[in-house]
């Protein structure tokens, strides 16, 4: 009989996953003979036990002042130099000394020439390379920074380590100009004809007063 199984090879109704890799999801709120049920695992009150409770932003310490609000500043405005956290922190790409390996002697190691390499992801963060690992092959390496055994790792094979500046960012193209408007233009053309008339039509307050002194003339 299992000489007839095996000869009839492996059919869709045999095929599982291997032992161990897969698990059942956990039904929750199914009665309590389940064990997850009325409070579905949560507990009794509390924020925790409400609906989007798991999803609060990072840092938020349930209204108390948070950790970073209750830590020191540094002094001087908000910039990266006086305030690295928060919006402010620096991020580098990190590569470890036995990495370069792969490259061959002589070669002048880049940020663009690791990121072709995908060793680091993008080009607009700055690459730090670390000291794990062995390197035995001379290499020119330039980033923006490097630990102290990486330099110690790099120039015991011969090679040189070269620092590079801060990471430039990205100029914004300056925005074309507007049009100036033809309102202002209009509004002074509208203008220009009602000096004109006024300027041809006669002083009417002038003739009042002529006549007003006439008639006091004539009285006396």
């Amino acid at each position: 009989m299992a000489e007839e199984k095996a000869s009839a090879g492996l059919s869709l109704h045999d095929l599982a996953p291997a032992p161990g890799s897969h698990r059942e999801r956990k039904r929750v709120g199914r009665g309590p003979g389940s064990g997850k049920g009325k409070t579905s695992g949560r507990g009794q009150k509390g924020q925790k036990s409400r609906s989007g409770s798991h999803r609060m932003r990072p840092g938020f310490e349930g209204g108390q002042m948070p950790l970073y609000m209750r830590l020191g500043k540094l002094r001087g405005p908000n910039n990266r130099t006086s305030m690295p956290m928060g919006p402010f922190r620096t991020h580098t790409s990190p590569v470890n000394v036995g990495a370069l390996e792969r490259f061959d002697a002589g070669t002048e190691v880049t940020p663009e020439l690791l990121a072709n390499a995908r060793l680091v992801r993008g080009r607009g963060t700055p690459v730090k390379i670390l000291g794990d690992g062995e390197l035995t092959k001379k290499l020119t390496v330039h980033a923006h920074g490097f630990s102290k055994r990486a330099i110690e790792v790099i120039e015991a094979a011969g090679g040189t380590v070269v620092r590079l500046g801060p990471v430039q960012e990205e100029q914004q193209a300056p925005k074309p100009a507007r049009r100036a408007s033809r309102k202002p233009a209009d509004s002074a053309s509208d203008d220009a004809p009602e000096t004109e008339a006024a300027a041809g039509e006669p002083d009417d307050s002038a003739n009042d007063k002529d006549e007003d002194a006439t008639d006091d003339a004539s009285k006396e």
